[in-house]
Formats: structure tokens, C-alpha cells, sequence
């Protein structure tokens, strides 16, 4: 008896599906993204600071914009610093060109009179002027300003809003001496300082520089009196040259790598190199030349 044939049905081998990477190919892609991002981080870094730079160039300039519309108005620029009543606390060049820099009502808040901590000045504390900054820099928005050691414990006494740009005092120390001597440069204690006085040139004199917070906090309200560098948190002296690492708190800074800006008499922004011969810079930070 022959029975039906069967259907013999034989398996055929499919191959195995392959749904992740090898060893050998996932280090071979971690080692392409380490290459691009060793070649792209520092060139998105580059650009980044380059946008802050510019940022920051504008601000100077319409600092220098408000200062020679004061200047106009007032036939010379603003002092240094503006005692209050009682000679305890100083008022910063800054805030006299406030209105100038579209700060009128945070200018109205302010009274040249009163104790820089006075509560009715507390809008002006608190306030925070992104115009007056670096965006380059890295701070907080507001610092204590502490007691100087020579008058006892470094104790707080006033909170301040942070800046970027301090008025050149020229090449002495405008810190080192009290009473402070008048200053060499654009801005002077007390008194107004015009035009017509800088012997080498408006293109050839600083008005306004850099500082970092790293090196010294600045502010564009004022100081008191007993504060530690006091007088530094508004204006600033060019002895050695930008950036200097082992210099007087006082000096010049920034963190651009290799210059700092400074605003120039007639208007322009300009960087200064780190290693620019000293008695160049100097003689750019008199008004009245050598």
C-alpha cells in the first residue's frame, strides 16, 4: 500500500537582526563627537564672547554719548564723586548722567544729601543697570561693600549695585592717600573737569575703563566713606597696564581675553592690549599730557 507523500516543510535559517552598534563602532562615534566638539566648543566660544565684546563696546559708547551731553549742558563733565551732607558717604560720576542714559526716574529716587544707606535711597540699591555692566564679566548683581581694616573689623556696611565701568582717575591711586589728592586724569574729587583741559587730546585720552569683579567690585551708585577701597568703586588709575595680575586692585581689568576697552574722549570705543607700554598708558590717562 503506498500511502500519500508528505510535504516535507524544511526550515531555512534567517540571520539575526541587528539592532545596536558594536563595540567597535560606538567608540569609533564617540571618538568623531570628541574630535567636532574639540573643534567647535572653542570656535562657539569665540563667537559668544565676540557678541558679548560688542555688547559690551556699545555700552561705553553710550556712556560716552551721555557724559558729552552733559558736558554740553553743564560746560563740563561730571566730579568723580559728590559728597553727601554729612561727608560720610560719596555719590558716583555715574549718577549725574543717569538722565541721560533714559534713568530719569531712577535718578528722581536719588538724594545727594542723604547717607548712601539711607532707606529712601533703597530703590536705588536694589536697582539693577544692565547698561553699566559687561555682559562678559561674571558677578552677581549686587555686592557688600565692607569696612576697611584700618577702621576696625571688616564689618558690612552697605549693599551696592555691581558695574562694569569706572571713571579714570589717571595714574595715582585715588585710594592711597586721605584726603584723596586730585586726580591726574578724567575724573577728579569733587570737581568738574572740562574739555578744554585734556593738553593731549580728546582721541587721546581715556575717560572710562573696564574693571572685573574678580579684581575689584565696582558700583555705579557711590561708596562710603569707611569702606575698603571706597574711592575705587567708581574710578580707577592706569600705573602698569590692563590686566595686570599683581597690581593694585585699583587698575584696570577685564575678560576679554588679552585687552580691555576703554571709551575715549571723542566718543570711540577702543581695546588697549594687555602688553601695551606703560608709559603709554600712562600718558593716555592724564588729561594733561606728561
Amino acid at each position: 500500500m503506498t500511502g500519500r507523500p508528505q510535504n516535507h516543510i524544511r526550515a531555512v535559517p534567517r540571520c539575526a537582526s541587528r539592532n545596536g552598534l558594536t563595540i567597535l563602532e560606538l567608540l569609533v562615534a564617540i571618538g568623531v563627537i570628541g574630535v567636532l566638539a574639540g573643534i567647535l566648543l572653542p570656535a562657539l566660544g569665540s563667537a559668544r564672547e565676540a557678541a558679548r565684546r560688542i555688547t559690551c563696546t556699545s555700552h561705553l559708547k553710550q556712556i560716552g554719548l551721555a557724559l558729552h551731553n552733559y558736558h554740553d549742558l553743564h560746560r563740563g563733565l561730571p566730579p568723580g564723586w559728590q559728597w553727601d551732607a554729612s561727608k560720610h558717604s560719596a555719590y558716583g560720576w555715574s549718577v549725574p548722567i543717569l538722565p541721560f542714559l533714559d534713568q530719569q526716574p531712577l535718578q528722581s529716587t536719588i538724594n545727594l544729601g542723604f547717607r548712601l544707606e539711607d532707606s529712601r535711597l533703597r530703590l536705588a540699591r536694589q536697582a539693577e543697570l544692565e547698561l553699566l555692566t559687561c555682559p562678559s564679566d561674571i558677578a552677581l548683581p549686587h555686592f557688600t561693600l565692607l569696612q576697611d581694616p584700618d577702621f576696625g573689623d571688616a564689618t558690612p556696611l552697605v549693599d551696592l549695585p555691581a558695574a562694569n565701568y569706572v571713571g579714570v582717575y589717571g595714574t595715582w591711586e585715588p585710594d592711597e592717600i586721605h584726603p584723596t589728592p586730585p586726580g591726574d586724569g578724567t575724573f577728579m574729587d569733587s570737581r568738574s573737569v572740562g574739555f578744554h583741559e585734556f593738553v593731549n587730546g580728546l582721541s587721546n585720552t581715556f575717560l572710562v575703563g573696564e574693571r572685573t569683579a574678580s579684581k575689584l567690585s565696582v558700583t555705579w551708585l557711590g561708596f562710603d566713606a569707611a569702606g575698603e577701597d571706597a574711592e575705587c568703586r567708581v574710578v580707577g588709575n592706569a600705573a602698569t597696564s590692563p590686566n595686570c595680575e599683581v597690581c593694585d586692585e585699583c587698575e584696570f581689568s577685564s575678560r576679554h581675553p588679552g585687552l580691555s576697552q576703554f571709551l575715549w574722549g571723542d566718543g570711540r570705543v577702543e581695546a588697549v592690549n594687555d602688553f601695551i607700554d606703560q608709559s603709554v598708558f600712562r600718558r593716555m590717562a592724564r588729561r594733561q599730557g606728561d
